[in-house]
């Protein structure tokens, strides 16, 4: 048994070599002058044995170009499916396609020459594994375009393009012999060089304005996949970090008790986007569906106001501050005297706005909808390793409720020495509040309090002279 598997071991290595030799030949000849006899010599084998594993050229020749095609296409769809932005998935393709081909220079040279030479084209198969390859940098140009990461151009021009500027790269690599720093120095230039050529650009950036700065970010996992997105595709390497967790309030009482009864609501103001869903996904639990076209819907943020709209819930207002004091502000317009304001919210929900509306005349109902929890410990193991292993220049904090557990979870005494070597943000002025009573200073606040405005401020800040 042993010595069969030895012999079958020794029959693949041939075979290898054999794969070896005739792709290093292909690379420095035309297909025609490539000969079987070459191969048998150079591996120093009979011609006969060469025959038993290859019926004829063209299956050698097949076999060398669809492994490494084949090989190629799977690592890259496999690699970019796990992704979360555009940027991320263009990255990906760049870099591995950049990298395969160096590390397989035999099987580029060779691909150039069908790549370049439309008269000496592929047989089907390889012709459609070929496709394949510019079909997954078409697609992630399309949805760069779809998101408006990406200018207008014709997504098959944008592609050779693309290919051309890596091929070039690969070229260059191969004739300087790069290897080490070097080879990881060229490879981000070519990319940062593909994005230049592609990107559509960001409100006060220049290319990938954020590379280099790595970002702490605090949310619940669902908010931080959206979030994360944004400053990945900014250049910025991402740690998420939940501190939250979303889950029903300990009972439904109070909601269930307004939603069944017959009180006209003039006013809901949604101040979360958890607040909509959960409204939703109770008042279906009760086979209740609110008449909204008869109520005045208030969304805080623009994310609330999608979320509203997804439910084909029409908003009405959306404050120009997206915080308790810019609804207080906004509502002081009409007339709130004796009008029932509905205020479906977190647990922990602060009382400055149901306060400002009552001192406006209102009578306001407001009760919780979901608990703002700490996560499982399963849950932030990962995170918790992450951020220990890493070097973060930022931490994010959406709420103060961000801020405070996370000041738990890493079991934080001292946040003023904890925090004194990194920049912090929040994302609005509640927020900043509440870090700020721990002596912990706030370098960057948005005049928009939402993650792109939070986005804007932090290449302002980092692109200071000083920084």
């Amino acid at each position: 048994m042993i010595l069969k598997e030895e012999k079958i071991k020794r029959k693949e290595k041939k075979r290898e070599l054999m794969l070896e030799v005739a792709a290093e030949l292909f690379s420095k000849k035309n297909y025609h002058e490539v000969m079987m006899d070459d191969v048998a010599r150079l591996t120093d084998v009979a011609k006969g044995t060469v025959y038993n594993h290859f019926a004829s050229k063209e299956e050698l020749y097949f076999t060398i170009m669809s492994s490494k095609l084949e090989k190629l296409n799977t690592s890259l769809k496999n690699k970019i499916a796990s992704e979360i932005s555009i940027i991320d998935s263009l990255h990906t393709y760049v870099i591995q396609l950049y990298m395969f081909m160096m590390k397989y220079q035999n099987f580029f040279l060779i691909y150039q020459k069908e790549y370049l030479n439309a008269q000496n084209e592929f047989c089907d198969e390889l012709r459609t594994m070929s496709e394949e390859l510019k079909s997954i940098l078409s697609d992630i140009i399309y949805k760069g375009k779809r998101d408006n990461q990406f200018r207008s151009i014709d997504e098959s021009f944008a592609v050779k393009l693309v290919l051309g500027s890596i091929f070039g790269a690969v070229q260059r690599g191969i004739e300087n012999k790069y290897s080490g720093e070097k080879l990881t120095e060229e490879r981000e230039k070519l990319f940062d060089f593909v994005l230049h050529g592609l990107y559509s650009g960001f409100r006060n950036s220049k290319v990938r304005p954020l590379k280099n700065k790595t970002i702490v970010l605090t949310r619940t996992i669902e908010q931080s996949k959206e979030s994360a997105a944004i400053f990945s595709e900014l250049g910025a390497d991402v740690i998420v970090f939940p501190t939250l967790e979303i889950t029903p309030p300990n009972n439904w009482d109070k909601f269930d008790e307004v939603i069944l009864s017959n009180q006209k609501i003039d006013f809901i103001v949604f101040t979360s986007a958890h607040a909509v869903t959960m409204f939703i996904k109770r008042s279906n639990e009760l086979n209740r569906t609110a008449d909204f076209s008869k109520i005045k819907i208030v969304a805080v943020g623009n994310k609330t106001k999608s979320v509203c709209e997804e439910f084909q819930i029409k908003v009405d207002i959306v404050p120009k501050k997206f915080s308790g004091e810019g609804v207080v502000e906004e509502l002081s317009k009409f007339d709130l005297k004796n009008k029932l304001i509905f205020i479906p919210r977190s647990a922990i929900g602060r009382e400055g706005l149901p306060n400002g509306l009552e001192e406006l005349g209102a009578k306001i109902i407001a009760v919780p909808v979901y608990n703002v929890s700490l996560p499982s410990k399963e849950t932030i193991q990962e995170s918790v390793e992450h951020l220990n292993s890493g070097k973060p220049d930022v931490f994010i904090f959406t709420s103060p409720s961000t801020f405070e557990n996370f000041l738990i979870i890493m079991n934080i005494n001292n946040p003023v020495s904890f925090f004194k070597n990194y920049d912090v943000a929040a994302i609005g002025p509640t927020t900043k509040t509440a870090i700020e009573n721990s002596k912990v200073k706030v370098s960057i606040m948005p005049e928009e309090y939402t993650i792109k405005g939070l986005a804007n401020k932090m290449i302002e800040f980092y692109n200071k002279p000083d920084k």
